[in-house]
């Protein structure tokens, strides 16, 4: 069994190199605390082993590490300025960095292969069982401590504008067509500070266990998030209407279908 608590401690003693009172570092060591709790939430949800329930906290853990470096040099969380999942894989496997973590090496390959593919668009390319469910509870886990984040943290930090001037602006007809085909939307066709709100709503279309839709309807993150801005784009407002109208009914569809 892994020791977490070590991991932890390592852990902290990591950020010892990043400007804690940074808000966007600030922002990011809140997020991995709570993707950590998250994963654990997800994994005794789905009623895996101990050992997985740690390991989805362990990756949680882990799973940004490569985004402290990116603000360090570029102060942004943009992925025009790095790719940090697979800045995270290098500096944890090819430099070696995982084993300040966790000494044994029997779970390199589900570390390894969930970190690299949390922040992909869509999930290809895993054949591994164990690796993929590990790959699937870590995007949720992102997912669902984002709605956290959204709700909690200034939009100022995340958008570079305030609420009241994202809801001035219009949602492109490409970001509205993707979430129509509930579709995850690219990040090449955002335009607006609005598209980048529809983003994150439409995360939900890329979440994987019963167990994770129903916090999500617990919590009423559709609505409330949504509700954050306020909409003074008549157009705008309407769409938003519609959108929260939709998510909602996807969202008790996947509780119904996806039972745990």
């Amino acid at each position: 069994m892994m020791n977490l608590e070590y991991a932890k401690k390592q852990f902290d003693k990591y950020l010892d190199d990043y400007n804690r009172e940074d808000d966007k570092i600030k922002l990011k060591i809140v997020h991995t605390y709570g993707v950590t709790a998250c994963g654990r939430k997800i994994a005794q949800g789905l009623k895996l082993s101990e050992e997985d329930c740690q390991l989805a906290e362990l990756i949680g853990l882990l799973h940004d590490i490569g985004r402290f470096e990116q603000l360090k040099r570029f102060d942004s969380f943009e992925p025009d300025t790095m790719d940090h999942a697979s800045f995270g894989v290098q500096i944890l496997f090819e430099e070696g960095m995982i084993r300040r973590f966790v000494e044994g090496d029997q779970w390199d390959s589900i570390i390894r292969m969930a970190i690299a593919k949390h922040s992909d668009f869509k999930i290809e390319g895993i054949t591994d069982e164990r690796e993929l469910l590990h790959a699937k509870i870590i995007r949720d886990a992102d997912k669902l401590d984002n709605c956290r984040v959204k709700l909690q943290d200034a939009v100022e930090t995340m958008l570079g504008v305030s609420a009241q001037e994202v809801g001035t602006t219009r949602i492109s007809p490409e970001v509205m067509d993707q979430f129509e085909q509930k579709q995850s939307i690219l990040s090449q066709t955002r335009k607006t500070k609005m598209d980048y709100w529809m983003s994150y709503l439409a995360y939900f279309f890329d979440i994987n266990f019963g167990v994770s839709f129903e916090i999500i309807r617990e919590q009423r993150y559709v609505d409330r998030l949504i509700d954050r801005i306020p909409y003074s784009n008549l157009e705008t407002r309407a769409q938003m209407q519609r959108v929260k109208e939709k998510l909602n009914e996807y969202v008790s569809l996947k509780c119904e279908d996806h039972p745990e």
